[in-house]
């Protein structure tokens, strides 16, 4: 696969993950959050999921790869979020992929916190 291929898969199985949070939708991994966002009432905290999974703001800026891997949005309390998507060998997360377009061979862990805790 070229680069430009990796990246457009990458971020295929990044947005069925990420638009999955409770499920995966077949895509290995789990979802993390910080004590920051555990710390917000869970009104707030499912508005930032939603946010999460809808999230489709992606520009050069915030995606310089194109693999939908991270993102950033404010909740109505003013407070800033970040989500990011790392990927490892397997559930244990003691080695990092080699290969984060093979579904096969990626654990992925999705990591959302409050930017102030970045």
């Amino acid at each position: 696969m070229t680069r430009h291929t990796d990246a457009a898969r990458i971020a295929l199985l990044n947005d069925r993950f990420r638009s999955n949070v409770l499920t995966g939708n077949g895509v290995p991994g789990r979802t993390v959050i910080t004590r920051g966002l555990a710390a917000l009432p869970i009104d707030v905290q499912l508005e930032a999921f939603t946010r999460v999974q809808c999230f489709a703001t992606f520009t050069p800026d915030n995606d310089p790869w194109q693999e939908h891997d991270c993102g950033r949005f404010l909740l109505s309390t003013g407070d800033a979020v970040l989500w990011k998507i790392d990927y490892y060998a397997d559930a244990g997360c003691t080695f990092g992929a080699a290969d984060p377009a093979d579904p096969a061979q990626v654990y992925r862990v999705l990591t959302v916190m409050l930017a102030s805790e970045y």
